[in-house]
């Protein structure tokens, strides 16, 4: 199966799920894309362009707090990915 069935199908433990993908990855890839809009708004592109930029990884943010949400994970990570995905949809 794949990256999406896996975690869609709670196939993937709690910790990997949670720390590794949302926390580490996911948190990587919104300081990328928070940087390149940065970059973009600073060098007076389209300030539509620089927040498309922003906000790209929202699906994907999405997907990881909803898998979160399906596995038998304790209230904890899933109000966690809750904050976490309002903070880096924010910052």
């Amino acid at each position: 199966m794949g990256f999406f069935t896996r975690r869609w199908c709670a196939e993937v433990p709690v910790r990997v799920l949670f720390w590794r993908d949302l926390v580490l990855v996911g948190t990587l890839i919104n300081l990328l894309a928070t940087g390149v809009a940065l970059a973009l708004a600073a060098s007076d592109l389209d300030i539509a362009l620089a927040a498309a930029v922003h906000f790209a990884p929202l699906p994907y943010n999405l997907f990881l707090v909803a898998a979160v949400w399906r596995l038998p994970a304790s209230s904890v990570h899933r109000w966690a990915a809750v904050g976490w995905l309002a903070f880096v949809t924010l910052v």
